[in-house]
């Protein structure tokens, strides 16, 4: 008891310290206020095709307080990964943008992305306008990014990196504040990237419930990656935390995207449901996740083509203009999950495949090589403006690799009726060999209803042995073009574009009048002069079969000792007499084995004459008897 009482002083001090830590660590927790949205969107294509869209939204409001400009204070990390807000405020990123696509996105059928992404890697960031060197903080970035999602992301150098001037503006804020330089903006792709599994596991552990519940429970590679086309994305912006703007929240968004069909994979039929597409079903929401929300787009049953099962939690229709779509909803934290099958969204539809027309939207855009040889070529662009009477502006981006020396002077843009349009501002900057590509920007204005070409060309460079690829009769990839402009209808938009923060706020909160656009073009593929790296292997083997056969004639010349000796009294002789011994050997060996088998006959001859003799003085003398 005394020992019990002595001790409780002693004791007061360290509970009063644990109290004060922990009321400390709720008040910045408090101070510090995330939270975190997970969902789902599902749109049956016209063309058989299924479109997922995964959206995971993570806001968190910080103090960006800074006389030189916002500082993260990344400290007490509860939904928000820490591996990545210590890489943003390690190299003091303001916005970052951040894609892994498997495929193309086909735009004359599928219509727009939300999220448009270029084959391949594409990186693109803005910086804190307090960062002294870019390029220094921009080569860790991508050093540390290429780690931290297991992607080629540390090849990104001099020869692959621009700073456009018109393109690629800030999605977050800008003003303030958050005003950046122009340039402190980096832009860098890498067609050649292959995106797989090993990209998958790392940026779904950024997740707060990571795949154990919630939507992410429906990742499955084998699935994921077996699709037309698939994109991973991390999108990092400050944002306002309320409609006044007078106080900003860091969001983060991982955006998963698939094209699934099928009418190819199911024998022609058109159903879907999760397990077959996701191969698992919804156990229920992410603990973490405020909003657990699936979207099915179905604008389509309006003349009762299929059926969704189960039913859906609540129906909601849209209007962006005169445009307007259904949406059925299931809230996962509302919808009475059966214990053993889970949320199965199943649409069946009556017909095997009820294919529609398509309808092009208003604005797309092509790209293909153009020219023969391995010396010269060209590229060719073709940008279709589809509104019957209204003009189209649009900010034209091309990024060339310096071993294609693009030549300006060949830049053409023009209409199909050869008529030429003059762009309203360019920015051109050219490439050096081995040091920078070449970047080309234009502002055009694509006539109504009419399709547009720009073209150039080229001349191929000759590149070192040592900087081919392994694969280098494959060919090299230059990057997607890429197209930007604001649309005034919408009706092509699989979710306007938004401002805001998830799917739901751009699904049925969005009043905007302007949508803005961006479009990848197709990644392309040339070949340049190639060695002939078979030739140097030919010519190793012969060679060295050539020098092993002579050296070793030579090399037995030269150090044999050679010795006068007489064959005669040797007795030795020569091949010929070694072949007559041999073979004399051999007679005398027979000989000597006939003689042996002709005395043995003797001697059995003899014996048998002996027992006859025997046996018939026997018989003459039972005779005589």
């Amino acid at each position: 008891m005394a020992a019990a009482r002595a001790s409780g002083p002693v004791l007061r001090p360290l509970f009063s310290a644990l109290l004060f830590l922990s009321c400390y660590v709720f008040h910045t927790v408090a101070l510090t206020k995330d939270e975190h949205t997970e969902e789902l969107l599902i749109v049956p294509f016209r063309s058989g095709q299924v479109y997922s869209h995964f959206e995971f939204t993570t806001l968190w409001d910080l103090d960006f307080a800074g006389s030189e400009g916002p500082r993260y204070k990344l400290q007490h990390f509860r939904l928000f990964p820490r591996a990545l807000g210590q890489v943003m405020a390690e190299y003091r990123v303001q916005e970052m943008h951040l894609t892994l696509t498997q495929g193309m996105w086909q735009q004359d059928k599928w219509s727009y992305p939300l999220t448009s992404a270029a084959p391949g890697a594409e990186l693109w960031v803005w910086f804190q306008r307090e960062v002294d060197d870019v390029d220094q903080a921009w080569f860790g970035l991508t050093n540390a990014l290429s780690g931290l999602f297991c992607a080629s992301l540390n090849f990104i150098d001099s020869t692959s990196t621009v700073t456009p001037d018109l393109s690629f503006r800030p999605q977050g804020l800008a003003q303030g504040l958050f005003k950046t330089k122009p340039s402190h903006l980096r832009y860098a792709t890498l067609p050649r990237e292959n995106v797989c599994t090993e990209n998958l596991t790392p940026w779904k552990k950024l997740l707060p419930c990571s795949t154990r519940t919630g939507l992410a429970a429906l990742f499955h590679a084998g699935q994921l990656y077996n699709t037309q086309y698939s994109s991973l994305g991390v999108h990092l912006r400050p944002v306002c935390q309320n409609d006044s703007c007078t106080d900003a929240s860091l969001e983060l968004r991982q955006v998963l995207s698939t094209v699934a069909d099928p009418p190819a994979v199911l024998n022609g039929k058109q159903d879907w449901s999760m397990k077959r597409y996701f191969s698992r079903s919804l156990s229920g929401p992410c603990p973490m996740a405020g909003t657990s929300r699936v979207y099915v787009d179905v604008t389509g049953n309006q003349t009762s083509s299929f059926t969704l099962k189960p039913e859906p939690t609540e129906l909601k229709v849209t209007s962006y203009q005169d445009y307007s779509r259904k949406l059925a909803v299931y809230d996962l934290w509302t919808f009475p999950f059966h214990k053993e099958h889970g949320l199965n969204v199943d649409m069946k539809w009556k017909r095997e495949v009820a294919y529609n027309q398509l309808t092009p939207p208003l604005l797309y855009v092509h790209r293909f090589v153009t020219g023969y040889g391995q010396e010269h070529g060209g590229i060719m662009s073709l940008l279709y403006n589809r509104h019957p009477y209204l003009e189209q502006q649009v900010i034209y981006m091309e990024l060339v690799p310096w071993f294609t020396r693009m030549y300006l002077h060949t830049l053409k843009v023009e209409t199909t009726e050869g008529n030429l349009i003059q762009p309203l501002m360019t920015r051109y900057k050219p490439g050096r060999d081995r040091q920078a590509p070449y970047l080309l920007e234009m502002v055009l204005t694509l006539p109504p209803d009419s399709t547009t070409r720009v073209s150039f060309s080229f001349e191929r460079a000759f590149l070192k042995w040592t900087e081919y690829p392994p694969d280098a009769n494959h060919g090299f990839y230059i990057s997607s073009a890429v197209l930007t402009t604001i649309l005034r209808q919408a009706d092509n938009f699989t979710v306007p574009p938004h401002m805001g923060s998830g799917l739901e706020s751009g699904l049925f909160h969005s009043s905007s009048t302007e949508f803005p656009l961006c479009l990848h073009t197709e990644t392309l593929l040339i070949s340049l002069p190639t060695p002939d790296f078979s030739m140097p292997y030919n010519v190793i083997c012969l060679t060295c079969t050539v020098i092993a056969i002579a050296f070793g004639s030579l090399h037995n010349l030269t150090t044999r000792r050679f010795q006068y000796t007489d064959l005669t009294k040797a007795g030795s002789g020569g091949l010929r007499a070694r072949l007559a011994r041999l073979f004399g050997r051999e007679k005398q060996t027979t000989s000597e084995e006939q003689g042996e088998e002709s005395e043995t006959s003797d001697e059995n001859t003899q014996e048998k004459l002996l027992n006859t003799n025997s046996v018939s003085e026997e018989e003459i003398d039972n005779k005589d008897r």
